[in-house]
């Protein structure tokens, strides 16, 4: 069984607390991802995403999604600007296990229907969260993070999903962010999971 307080996951999180200070109006994403690369190896760590196989390797240490990305944006020599909201997401490798997680944030000065998105969102994990106890099942989670999505008068995805995450990056279950509850593997202690709230405005397309 994986521990939730691996030192992979702790690696993980000290990445995107250095990268979340560094966003700025001006700053690339290229310049991002450089330095979490460089502190993921200045600790022992090994970028996950990059090299990871596909059709094409994927090229970099991080994911940046900026605005009506959604996610995989691959960083670039593009430059963050006022207003803009960005996701950065990073997986790390330590001593054989995978730690993998996500933030949004603004840039600088937000509008306010930007600003209600990411709160929307950052909720909706929460609910997720709520739900992830021993007993309860993978439909729960889900389940959870539609009718808070959706009360909000956003839409989730349906081709894309959490998953659980452990020795390697995507491990089952999947964990989408539209569900039933009671349906679907039931969760265990010990099990780890990458909890992936992904919020639409428009449509669920």
């Amino acid at each position: 069984d994986v521990l939730v307080d691996r030192s992979d996951h702790r690696l993980n999180a000290l990445v995107l607390e250095e990268i979340k200070a560094m966003i700025r109006p001006g700053i690339t994403t290229q310049e991002l991802d450089a330095a979490a690369e460089g502190i993921i190896r200045d600790h022992g760590g090994i970028p996950t995403f990059k090299g990871y196989p596909g059709p094409y390797p994927y090229p970099a240490t991080l994911t940046i999604s900026i605005n009506e990305e959604m996610v995989h944006g691959i960083p670039s020599g593009r430059r963050l600007t006022e207003g803009d909201i960005v996701s950065v997401d990073c997986g790390t490798t330590l001593d054989g296990f995978v730690g993998d997680s996500a933030f949004t944030i603004g840039v600088g000065e937000i509008d306010p229907q930007a600003s209600r998105l990411i709160q929307v969102t950052r909720e909706s994990l929460y609910k997720g969260i709520e739900m992830m106890l021993p007993g309860n099942h993978v439909g729960d989670v889900s389940a959870a993070i539609q009718a808070h999505v959706e009360g909000a008068g956003y839409h989730v995805p349906r081709q894309y999903t959490g998953h659980g995450v452990g020795r390697e990056m995507h491990e089952p279950p999947q964990v989408p962010n539209f569900g039933v509850s009671g349906q679907g593997m039931e969760l265990k202690e010990g099990m780890t999971i990458a909890i992936e709230p992904m919020v639409l405005v428009g449509t669920p397309r």
